[in-house]
């Protein structure tokens, strides 16, 4: 399979994404057996050192020969703190370039994804694009007036209406008058004596009606 990939480049595509990760890898390997190194080489200084104090005043020569080696462990300890730093830096440059590399993949990846996404598409679309819709929505609010300006069905004539309304008032007042026993004004009126048609007997007739329509109400005043 790993022959395969190689024909087309895969296993090379594979290894070099895989470098860094590799090269992090073996440096933090390298770097534990320092610091294990370090920690041994500290012991071997303490030890040295607390020979030398305990044979100071009885044993010079032992003393010597501990500050001797301590002094050798000390410069072995130097050297491999010196080594800690140089892969600790190692290990921080190699991480941020691979950070800064997987960054710019990623800023590369959305850029593509953009460009798939707006396609065709230009500022000059969208402005046609809004017009036409801006366009539409004025026929529409034109359409809802012009609609909203017809009058279904005729006008009506307030002044008809204000007569049969009138009618209507004397209908409902005569009709009052009629429950209570008084005759409407209008009813007096119309049976008022036509003197100026010179009828003298229309008149009387008239005044008997009156007499009649006064006694009416008194019976009525008195039923209540």
């Amino acid at each position: 399979m790993s022959g395969v990939w190689g024909w087309f480049g895969g296993g090379a595509a594979a290894k070099q994404k895989n470098s860094p990760k590799n090269a992090i890898l073996g440096l933090r390997s390298q770097l534990d057996m320092l610091q294990k190194r370090e920690k041994h080489l500290q012991n071997q200084i303490d030890e040295q050192d607390a020979i030398a104090r305990k044979n100071v005043a009885t044993n010079k020569n032992a003393a010597k020969a501990a500050l001797k080696r301590k002094k050798q462990n000390e410069h072995s300890l130097e050297q491999t703190l010196g080594q800690i730093g140089t892969l600790e830096a190692q290990i921080n440059a190699i991480e941020s370039a691979n950070i800064n590399r997987e960054t710019l993949l990623a800023m590369e990846r959305a850029g593509e994804a953009m460009k798939q996404i707006h396609g065709k598409l230009t500022p000059e679309k969208v402005d046609d694009t809004m017009q036409k819709l801006q366009d539409q929505i004025a026929l529409s609010e034109e359409i809802v007036t012009s609609m909203n300006s017809v009058q279904v069905g005729n006008a009506v004539d307030e002044d008809e209406l204000e007569d049969e309304l009138e009618q209507l008032q004397q209908e409902q007042l005569d009709e009052q008058m009629l429950k209570t026993g008084t005759v409407p004004v209008s009813d007096q009126i119309q049976r008022m004596p036509a003197v100026a048609n010179g009828e003298p007997n229309k008149g009387k007739a008239i005044e008997e009606d009156d007499e009649e329509a006064e006694l009416r109400k008194l019976q009525a005043e008195m039923a209540m």
